[in-house]
């Protein structure tokens, strides 16, 4: 038995008895690292993990490039770091699209809250939905710097007949925190309400998230 072997042993006894309740952010990476590291003292590199990208949070956000370039780390780590809110997303967002309906304000920026939590990026989402509101797809048009993203129209008009939509609504973020729409956000809604209604379909709404808030395009009656 290794010299920290024991320490590993009391970490996963302290998680199987009461969860994470009563972990520091450390001890609950390195509880991961453990896992991914199979020897060895892990709790400083958790700790440099939290100090080097400011928080958990922070860790579990950083490109893999950057984690594998933390010493000790490597890119199997850096891929597992990386992999593990991204799964969490994936199975909440699983839950949310469970023939869901989106035909309300308040369902459509539950569904978007979530879907943009992780993106660091300025991104644009299609959401195309059917008579009812059904969700039938939601498609990523694009991403960008923090400031700006193109809207590939020519995509988001295929996106709309393959799926066979009654309607869409455009969402993308700004990760500068603040949801109010600008000048050229106004102007890429002009262009795909245009574009859609060519091919008979209603855009539903342009929706701006920032953190927690969100900005609808149709709710302000812009829309109409």
């Amino acid at each position: 038995m290794g010299i920290h072997d024991g320490h590993r042993a009391r970490l996963r006894r302290r998680f199987l008895e009461n969860d994470l309740n009563g972990f520091a952010d450390h001890e609950a990476l390195e509880l991961l690292l453990c896992y991914a590291i199979p020897q060895g003292d892990v709790n400083p590199l958790a700790h440099d993990l939290i100090e080097r990208f400011g928080s958990l949070s922070g860790v579990f956000s950083a490109p893999v490039k950057m984690l594998a370039q933390v010493k000790g780390v490597g890119e199997r780590t850096a891929v597992l770091l990386h992999l593990i809110p991204l799964i969490s997303q994936k199975a909440r967002l699983s839950e949310l699209e469970r023939e869901v309906v989106l035909n309300t304000r308040e369902q459509v920026g539950a569904y978007l809250l979530e879907l943009f939590s992780l993106e660091r990026n300025e991104t644009v989402y299609q959401i195309c939905l059917d008579g009812k509101g059904k969700l039938l797809a939601c498609k990523r048009l694009g991403e960008g710097s923090a400031s700006a993203v193109t809207v590939d129209i020519r995509q988001l008009i295929q996106n709309a007949i393959l799926c066979s939509a009654a309607s869409v609504i455009l969402a993308h973020n700004h990760p500068s925190g603040i949801a109010l729409p600008s000048e050229d956000d106004w102007a890429v809604t002009n262009r795909v309400k245009a574009a859609l209604a060519s091919i008979d379909v209603r855009l539903e709404d342009h929706i701006v998230v920032a953190d927690h808030d969100f900005v609808s395009f149709s709710e302000s009656g812009y829309l109409l």
